[in-house]
Formats: structure tokens, sequence, C-alpha cells
């Protein structure tokens, strides 16, 4: 497993240095250097690392509440009218293919074939 593979599964493993990236207040080149020098196991962690029960409670509170306000304002962006369209196409599509089958289907079933004993207009 190669250094930037092990300091992958370290980031997975403390999601909450993402936090620390998406705030700008570090970068991922920093944290992989951190990482390099010092392990996952450093004292140089604790800062970023500190794990308390308030503030995971905080933090799941804080992220669920962002991610509701993410998935409304995501809705709210919706244009219920060019789906109305989509949907209108979607129906024309389907109503062609059903017309196109069961028209298939009645051509073939008027067709007769002429027996062999009779020649033109006997």
């Amino acid at each position: 497993m190669s250094k930037i593979d092990e300091f992958k599964s370290f980031v997975k493993d403390n999601p909450r240095l993402i936090k620390y990236v998406k705030n700008n207040e570090m970068t991922w080149q920093k944290f992989y250097e951190i990482y390099d020098l010092y392990g996952n196991s450093s004292d140089a962690w604790k800062d970023f690392l500190d794990v308390g029960v308030a503030t995971t409670v905080a933090e799941t509170t804080a992220s669920t509440s962002a991610a509701t306000s993410d998935f409304m304002s995501w809705i709210k962006g919706i244009d219920l009218d060019s789906i109305r369209e989509g949907v209108n196409s979607l129906q024309r599509v389907i109503g062609v293919m059903q017309d196109f089958n069961s028209s298939k289907k009645t051509s073939s079933e008027e067709y007769k074939p002429r027996p062999l004993y009779k020649h033109f207009e006997d």
C-alpha cells in the first residue's frame, strides 16, 4: 500500500479533516505533508482530531441541517415546466410506439395469401 493510499484511508477514518479543507483553513497538501512527516498517531493531529461527544453531536446536527438545506435549495431549483414538457414528450413517444405496434399487428392479421390454385381474377 502506497503512502497516498494510507493517507486516503486515514482521511476516511477521520472525516473531520474534510471540514478544515471545506472551510479553507487547511489544504489536502498540508494535511498530506503532516501525515508524511509524522504519521497517523502523532500529537500533530490532536488539533485537528480533538474528539469530544458534544462536538460530535453538534457536527452531526450541523451536517444534517446543511444537507437538508442543500436538498431544499435543490428542490427549489427544479423547473416544473421543463419536467412537465419532458413527461408530455415521453407520453407522445410512447403513444406513437403503441400506434405503430398496433397498426403493424392489424396489417399482418388482414393479410391472407391467395390460394395456389387461383389465378388472376378467378
